[in-house]
């Protein structure tokens, strides 16, 4: 493994990290929910009554926060090399995953390992474990 140190940036990363925890810990004192993304916009599809406006400053927070950023920093450069269908197919994927599993990476990565959940931990290492086979594979069998 080489680490690209032109583009190497621990201070935003720790920055970053300390933010997701902040905010998801101060979501859990406040009212009791935990920060995961799926679940959250699960409950926007099927609201319930008093339950929509956490969840949707919650979402809008997710689209204002890079707007933030551009206040202070230009944004860093994104490629995508692959086709919209396979995105979508991709978020398809990803969604039945957080189905079966109970929640997304969010909720288990962060908020259930922090926890200490048991149901947390091994979900947080199934998608680990799918994660380094998906690329296992994409790079080295189908050789993208």
């Amino acid at each position: 493994m080489r680490i690209d140190w032109l583009h190497f940036t621990p201070w935003d990363a720790l920055a970053g990290g300390i933010l997701i925890g902040l905010a998801t810990a101060l979501l859990l004192i406040a009212n009791g929910r935990v920060a995961g993304i799926s679940g959250i916009l699960g409950g926007l599809l099927r609201p319930a009554r008093g339950d929509i406006a956490w969840r949707l400053s919650f979402v809008l927070g997710l689209f204002l926060a890079p707007l933030v950023w551009l206040t202070m920093r230009a944004m860093p450069p994104a490629q995508i090399d692959h086709s919209p269908a396979m995105l979508a197919i991709g978020g398809v994927l990803v969604g039945i995953g957080t189905r079966f599993g109970s929640g997304c990476t969010s909720g288990h990565g962060v908020c259930g390992i922090a926890r200490l959940s048991p149901r947390s931990l091994l979900a947080t290492a199934c998608f680990m474990a799918a994660g380094f086979i998906t690329v296992f594979v994409v790079r080295h069998v189908v050789g993208h």
